[in-house]
């Protein structure tokens, strides 16, 4: 049973942090995507494993709440567990706690297994279906990630950009984080200064990979000015790679 929760140190080192000093989204998700890695290795399932039958995990959905921003140098603990399956989506779980066990974050996860030829969505194996649902039944309140709708139509339209070497993972496809802070990088600096993250939400929806040509849609969700959604296209054939929702707070000084 050990074997099923896997826990992991990180100190918050300051490339990872905002100009506010405090932790950025997008390096939370990159810890998220380390440690599920590290865990799946663990457990058996990890890459070279998938690799030995032609298969690969693909990160489907992911919804994370966040209740306090770690500053830098701040050091802080991941603990990740699988929860089970839902039909083809396997299923993974988090939580960021401070060392003194301060709530940071809680987080849930919806893992495909493709094949690599084919791209054919595989079903997880019936090892993972049996893992424990609800491991940790006090902190898996947590809803999973949902279907997430697309920004609007008449959505604020980004500078249009390409897909740089260092956006690429190594399957020659776009790393899922980099999603993240390209939606983060669309804010202006005095929006980011003055508010910081409660909630994000990220269905995937198509690979890209080097040099294509990026565009992506904002839209305000609702009159408080708290809620986004973006929808990230490809502009050669305009399809949608990626809806990434974002809940806002007021940041605290």
């Amino acid at each position: 049973m050990e074997l099923l929760q896997f826990e992991k140190e990180y100190r918050i080192h300051v490339y990872e942090t905002g100009p506010d000093g405090k932790l950025n989204l997008y390096s939370l998700f990159n810890y998220m995507q380390d440690i599920a890695s590290d865990h799946a290795i663990k457990l058996g399932f990890g890459r070279d494993d998938l690799l030995r039958n032609n298969h690969f995990w693909v990160l489907s959905r992911i919804y994370v709440v966040i209740d306090k921003w770690p500053l830098w140098e701040d050091t802080i603990n991941l603990k990740t567990w699988p929860n089970g399956t839902d039909k083809l989506f396997a299923l993974r779980n988090y939580e960021v706690k401070y060392p003194d066990g301060r709530q940071i974050a809680t987080g849930t996860s919806s893992w495909l297994i493709l094949d690599r030829t084919t791209k054919k969505v595989q079903r997880p194996d019936s090892i993972l279906s049996q893992y424990s649902p609800n491991l940790h039944t006090e902190n898996s309140a947590l809803r999973y990630a949902s279907k997430i709708d697309p920004s609007s139509e008449n959505g604020r339209i980004s500078p249009l950009f390409r897909i740089k070497v260092s956006d690429i993972d190594v399957n020659l496809h776009t790393n899922n984080v980099r999603y993240l802070k390209w939606a983060s990088d669309s804010y202006d600096l005095d929006f980011i200064m003055n508010n910081e993250p409660q909630s994000a939400e990220i269905n995937y929806l198509a690979e890209s990979r080097f040099d294509e040509e990026i565009v992506i849609r904002t839209s305000l969700e609702n009159e408080t000015g708290s809620l986004y959604n973006h929808s990230i296209f490809r502009t050669n054939d305009n399809r949608e790679l990626c809806r990434i929702r974002i809940e806002w707070k007021k940041g605290n000084k």
